[in-house]
């Protein structure tokens, strides 16, 4: 692959570039991306070659989406149009029903890879794009029977050589389980910030109190809102159930403490320090 095409320089697309140039040193890489300004940044930074528009992706060998995934669901198709047959795609967003449904009777569904690498950090932007952001994590591959062998099999490959673990699911099952491990946590987080922003109005007061217990629960909510509004609007019925549940437990906690059941408070947490063992795997 020598020419390549990322569709969105920030924090995802950018750290993918980054990685890229370790992989594939002469590889020229076009950055595409509705900001001039991110990739004036992106330009500066280095980890793309020159800039491009939509149309560039007919050259490519390689395009890569990493753009809001209510985006990516209109951007897609017209890629698709554009490319050759030689052309591999692949989308990074953090759900796949709805992107693998709007191409399913495409004419080029088999040069589409359906991925989602489980990585991020809570900045975004070109600026916030590191290297290494992908090894060791997990890359979810969807539908990788509706991709051409010839065309997924380099690509696969150079997740591999970042680093990534590959899981294969159906993107049903993804959406539901990524709103569980991820989706709701980001919720939590933007509402606890929102709580203690409403309740303390003295924001010297937050900064004095604030502990590490608070700015890690409270990271995610420093995301950014464009990215996790179009997530929470593709994923609504999966975020609606994890949080019909979610509030059920807060309830259920509350009852506990109303009725001074301060045994019952003890084995509910007892009971969720098992989540040690779960995540003992997960670096």
């Amino acid at each position: 692959m020598k020419d390549i095409c990322i569709i969105g320089v920030g924090l995802i697309g950018g750290s993918f570039a980054r990685d890229l140039r370790a992989q594939l040193p002469e590889a020229t890489v076009c950055g595409i991306d509705a900001s001039k300004k991110h990739l004036d940044e992106a330009l500066a930074l280095g980890f793309i070659d020159k800039a491009g528009v939509l149309e560039d992706v007919a050259k490519a060998d390689l395009v890569v989406l990493a753009i809001p995934v209510d985006v990516a669901i209109h951007v897609l198709p017209d890629v698709l149009n554009i490319i050759n047959d030689d052309t591999v795609v692949i989308d990074m967003g953090s759900t796949k029903q709805a992107i693998c449904e709007v191409v399913t009777n495409h004419p080029k569904r088999r040069n589409f890879l359906a991925c989602h690498p489980i990585a991020g950090t809570e900045f975004s932007g070109p600026s916030a794009a590191i290297t290494g952001l992908y090894e060791g994590k997990t890359n979810i591959v969807c539908e990788v029977e509706k991709t051409a062998f010839k065309l997924q099999e380099p690509v696969l490959d150079l997740f591999k050589n970042m680093g990534m673990r590959m899981r294969y699911m159906d993107p049903v099952s993804h959406d539901k389980h990524i709103a569980y491990m991820s989706h709701l946590s980001h919720i939590s987080a933007f509402m606890l910030g929102k709580t203690v922003i409403d309740k303390e109005k003295n924001e010297r007061d937050i900064f004095d109190m604030a502990g590490s217990g608070f700015a890690s629960t409270v990271r995610l909510a420093k995301s950014n809102p464009v990215t996790w509004t179009s997530i929470f609007k593709q994923n609504r019925d999966n975020v609606l159930e994890t949080l019909t549940e979610y509030i059920a437990n807060l309830n259920d906690f509350k009852s506990l403490l109303e009725a001074e059941d301060y045994t019952g408070v003890h084995n509910e947490m007892e009971n969720t320090n098992h989540i040690k063992e779960i995540l003992n795997g997960i670096k």
